[in-house]
């Protein structure tokens, strides 16, 4: 291959990856809503019942370097709500899980309502304000 040809390559691939990038960032940091579906069972996450306002539930892994302050993101929303529940759950070793509920990034966060029914999704990293909102208008005020 000539070397304008490779760098004609190059230049096309780092196009392509820019766009896919730009696609991605945009998904992430927002509330997905979800089309009521079978209820989560809590058992899945070693809990007997979710919380009656709600569960959100973090997926991360061992090696996710975002999770952490995810984590304490959503500890520090769910201590404000009565009624709202949080389980953290690390796929690391449980890829069953990761399969289950269709994992293609850590953190990914699930709203439940109530009666553990998904009503809400969130991938990658998401400011308070995103997550308060998201609570509101999946589940709304009664978590």
């Amino acid at each position: 291959m000539n070397p304008l040809t490779a760098l004609g390559v190059i230049a096309a691939l780092l196009v392509v990856a820019a766009v896919v990038g730009a696609v991605l960032a945009r998904r992430g940091g927002r509330v997905r809503r979800l089309q009521p579906t079978q209820a989560v069972d809590p058992a899945d996450f070693g809990a007997h019942e979710f919380g009656a306002g709600g569960t959100i539930i973090q997926f991360s892994t061992a090696y996710c370097t975002r999770c952490p302050s995810v984590r304490r993101l959503i500890s520090q929303t769910v201590e404000s709500r009565p009624g709202l529940d949080f389980i953290h759950v690390d796929v690391t070793d449980r890829p069953e899980l990761a399969s289950r509920y269709r994992l293609t990034q850590t953190p990914t966060v699930l709203i439940l309502d109530g009666s553990g029914t998904p009503r809400g999704r969130l991938a990658g990293t998401f400011s308070r304000a995103t997550l308060s909102d998201g609570i509101e208008s999946t589940i709304g005020s009664a978590a």
